[in-house]
């Protein structure tokens, strides 16, 4: 519509522009300024927009760094000051080819947490973990295997989603996000593992374009942000040739671009040698010495039959790393060396007691013929760990597992490594007694909390993280 009064606009050059100035402003357009013709005003809106209506749905949020307080980094696994691995708060993936044990960590870290074992900020508070579950049983997979390392069966729980539709079904990302947050402040859950990370993008998500892979998992940092909660996400290696084991992640890049630690597991086919490397530390230090580990098999009890499945020991400090594995060519006459090397550094640890610097016996065995490369690939497989001998003195080889014709009464069993969590409560499944999971409950003779079953039926009366304080008290 027309405006009846219409304001009068002066056409007086400013700044090389036309004024934009009302009559009035003018005093009714003398001093030569003439005016232009009237023009139509827009009439008035009647009422504010709603959302969405011609209003943006994003806007630019600018904050300065100067009000933002900054923070430590908080890590879920520090075996030792300063050497964090995994940090609370982010995403870690935990990557390796089938059968490396990447699942079987995913295990032992939840247990850790259930106990409180964990080394880092949640040491000595056993905490609730979720553990979302793609591919494997949890009656006949994943529950044995957390007895198995010891976990409290209490505090760790089945993550799956209801849908309204088709009923109990497998998480969605980034659909579920929201709701795995919220239960997350619930339960005052630690942590979230997510075996594999994959299998859990919804359906319209294509795992090898970066965007798409982007637009689901980035709501799951911001809220492992929010949260503080240790997120990790197992996956698996392609079937490339590559000696880089982030390069080797299968799908698109944006999930080790996402993550701000990335734990690689490889393992040696000919020397069986299994080895954990730190290949991505954003927030930490990348020059952590790798850890080798072994799966050892376990009976576990159940009221329908024994169930045997593999747990992960930390052995102690690798002297190869993931990418020495991945590069090891098969070679029999290689081989055939190793086994002799295997031979002689058995018999070189065992005469001299069952431990001897490393120094000494790579002296010892270029001496004899044996190259330092050789006896590092026959030393997993001789059973041999590599730990600190004290402040100043370097490293120590250890003869910890014995091989056939080796008298066992003559080689001192290794120590727990130093810095990293325990291995799970020694119950041995070969015992008189058989193990029977039972519905009574029985507390903790420390701390008056429940004993999970199996732990309790085993005649335990304490968690394992409350014997320090009893052994205090004495």
């Amino acid at each position: 519509m027309i405006d009846p009064n219409p304001a009068r606009f002066c056409d007086h050059s400013v700044n090389g522009r036309k004024c934009d100035n009302t009559a009035p402003t003018h005093e009714g357009g003398q001093l030569g300024h003439p005016f232009r013709a009237p023009v139509a005003r827009p009439e008035p809106p009647r009422h504010a927009p709603e959302p969405g209506e011609g209003m943006p749905q994003r806007r630019i949020k600018l904050t300065a760094a100067a009000s933002i307080a900054p923070e430590p980094v908080i890590w879920a696994w520090e075996p030792g000051q300063g050497e964090g691995r995994v940090p609370a708060g982010a995403l870690t993936l935990a990557a390796g080819r089938e059968g490396t044990g990447k699942s079987s960590f995913g295990i032992w870290l939840a247990a850790r947490l259930s106990r409180g074992e964990l080394p880092g900020t949640f040491h000595g508070r056993p905490k609730n973990v979720f553990y979302a579950a793609v591919e494997d049983s949890w009656s006949r997979t994943l529950v044995p295997r957390l007895i198995a390392a010891g976990a409290d069966l209490e505090r760790v729980f089945r993550v799956d989603a209801e849908d309204v539709v088709r009923g109990e079904t497998m998480i969605s990302l980034p659909l579920d996000v929201s709701l795995i947050e919220q239960a997350i402040a619930e339960y005052d859950a630690a942590a979230l593992i997510v075996d594999p990370l994959m299998s859990t993008l919804g359906s319209s998500t294509d795992a090898h374009r970066t965007q798409d892979v982007r637009q689901a998992l980035e709501p799951l940092v911001r809220m492992a942000e929010r949260t503080r909660a240790l997120t990790l996400g197992i996956a698996h290696f392609n079937k490339g040739n590559s000696t880089d084991a982030s390069q080797l992640i299968s799908g698109s890049g944006a999930f080790k671009d996402l993550a701000r630690a990335v734990l690689a597991f490889a393992r040696d086919r000919e020397t069986d040698e299994q080895v954990m490397t730190q290949t991505k530390n954003s927030l930490g230090r990348l020059d952590l010495p790798s850890l080798s580990y072994c799966i050892e098999g376990y009976d576990v009890p159940t009221p329908k039959g024994t169930a045997n499945v593999g747990r992960i020991v930390f052995t102690g400090v690798s002297e190869r790393s993931v990418e020495d594995t991945l590069a090891a060519p098969v070679d029999r006459d290689e081989v055939g060396e190793r086994d002799e090397a295997v031979a002689w550094l058995v018999d070189y640890l065992t005469d001299n007691g069952g431990e001897a610097s490393a120094g000494d016996v790579l002296k010892a065995a270029e001496k004899d013929g044996f190259s330092k490369r050789t006896l590092q690939r026959a030393r997993s497989k001789a059973g041999v760990t590599s730990q600190k001998s004290g402040f100043g003195k370097g490293w120590a080889w250890v003869l910890s597992v014995t091989t056939e014709g080796v008298d066992a009464t003559k080689v001192p069993k290794a120590p727990t490594p130093e810095g990293l969590a325990p291995s799970a409560p020694s119950v041995s499944p070969s015992a008189a007694r058989s193990l029977t999971v039972v519905s009574d409950q029985v507390l903790c003779a420390t701390c008056q909390t429940p004993l999970d079953p199996v732990h309790s039926a085993s005649g335990e009366t304490t968690h394992p993280n409350c014997e320090p304080r009893i052994r205090e008290a004495s």
